[in-house]
């Protein structure tokens, strides 16, 4: 699209475009993403929380806005966001999977994005739960599996690199981290799906092959966790288009839901 850049903004992207009907793509990112939460109900033992309760689809009455939210809560896999929010026939759809796990093992989180604006958008990641720059054993067991298919990636010229105007969003990208935009098209979706796919099941098998962290140290990688799993839920950019469309009070409930506040809080 011309006049695009790296840095370009959701809002920019959205205001130039608002009116793209992207509910044939929105039908491809929500299977794939509604499969990888099949693989997780196969391998993890979770129930729906009752904060999100009622909120399995919701709209505003104009149409302007819908979405749905649905997190889930079990004994390994401690909060689970299965969830979209925007307009399928107006340009902007944000959708996605945030796996956090609890603190008996230390394997990365995980979190896929997929969305558009109204460009194709992706962000996928290892959420790490350590400072990598100090624990070069971590960044080797778990993030060097994965540099070859970033690399692949991130020189496919199909696909620019997008910068988030949040500065907190950046300080949490993993080497591996991806966040890309690329034009609408079917052969580009057919590449993230088999991108993402294994990047899920290179997580699971880490998951699988997790060595048990020291009893000793749950309770700081729990705290560790919960500090970053609410910062990023409210430091996020896209709030700022939530607020155009669903106003401050929603789009806080929303954020409250999405980091689990109450879920939380019950650990505590």
């Amino acid at each position: 699209m011309a006049g695009d850049k790296e840095t370009t903004t959701i809002t920019e992207h959205f205001d130039r475009n608002p009116d793209v009907d992207n509910t044939l793509i929105f039908d491809r990112f929500w299977a794939i993403l509604s499969d990888i939460k099949q693989a997780l109900a196969a391998r993890f033992s979770f129930e729906r929380h009752p904060a999100c309760a009622g909120r399995e689809y919701y709209r505003l009455d104009d149409g302007s806005f819908e979405g749905s939210l649905n997190a889930y809560s079990g004994p390994e896999l401690e909060w689970f966001v299965h969830s979209w929010i925007g307009n399928r026939k107006a340009s902007i759809l944000d959708m996605n999977i945030n796996v956090w796990l609890g603190p008996h093992i230390d394997v990365p989180h995980l979190c896929i994005v997929f969305g558009t604006i109204p460009k194709l958008f992706h962000y996928s990641d290892y959420i790490a739960r350590v400072d990598l720059m100090a624990r070069p054993d971590y960044l080797s067991r778990y993030y060097e599996p994965a540099q070859a298919d970033w690399l692949a990636l991130r020189s496919d010229p199909r696909f620019q690199w997008s910068v988030s105007h949040g500065a907190y969003m950046r300080a949490i990208l993993s080497p591996v981290a991806s966040s890309y935009t690329a034009e609408r098209e079917d052969a580009n979706i057919d590449a993230l799906e088999a991108y993402v796919r294994k990047f899920f099941d290179r997580w699971l098998g880490l998951v699988d092959t997790a060595v048990p962290v020291p009893e000793k140290d749950r309770a700081a990688l729990s705290a560790r966790d919960h500090f970053i799993r609410e910062s990023i839920y409210r430091l996020d950019p896209m709030n700022q288009l939530a607020r155009r469309f669903l106003g401050d009070e929603l789009t806080e409930t929303l954020v409250n839901i999405r980091f689990g506040r109450d879920q939380i809080a019950s650990t505590r």
